[in-house]
């Protein structure tokens, strides 16, 4: 299992975001049965970067919370059956790890939004973890469905590890 992070943001976080991150990526990847060792990457950065990802990849011009960059072409949420037939797209040749994807995280976001929605960073943050990580088991929500999905198992994953409001 490798989890890279990196931090880019010239505000620190004042809670032990390591960790957060580590155990929920851990959490999503036991909750979503990834059959597989896996790799993921996050980048924790401010909110004019994050606006600048934003532009270039979703043509959207304003900072965002988190951004994922999924790895995997999935035909359902989570069907791991078909990436060992295209070992060379979904697998780093050095490790063998089942490369998930990239995850761009905005502290500032994870500040503001917590002291919005009346709960700790630490929850924020592992709230934006979760549900990015959900993006790259292929979940999303632009339809109501699937927001309701996503959104119940983003609370199940929390709740495994205590992220509570």
């Amino acid at each position: 299992m490798t989890i890279s992070i990196e931090y880019e943001a010239e505000k620190v976080l004042d809670l032990p975001y390591r960790e957060i991150i580590e155990d929920t990526v851990l959490a999503a990847l036991d909750y979503e049965g990834c059959p597989y060792e896996a790799e993921v990457n996050v980048i924790l950065t401010d909110n004019d970067a994050i606006q600048e990802i934003n532009r270039e990849h979703r043509q959207i011009d304003a900072p965002t919370d988190v951004l994922s960059f999924p790895m995997v072409d999935y035909e359902s949420p989570s069907d791991f059956d078909h990436v060992e037939e295209a070992v060379e797209d979904y697998f780093n040749p050095e490790t063998g790890e089942l490369m998930l994807g990239d995850i761009v995280i905005s502290v500032d976001k994870v500040e503001e939004q917590a002291e919005k929605y009346g709960h700790s960073q630490t929850r924020e943050l592992a709230f934006l973890t979760a549900h990015s990580m959900l993006h790259l088991f292929g979940y999303d929500h632009m339809e109501d469905g699937e927001r309701l999905v996503m959104e119940e198992k983003q609370k199940e994953i929390l709740e495994t590890r205590g992220y509570t409001r």
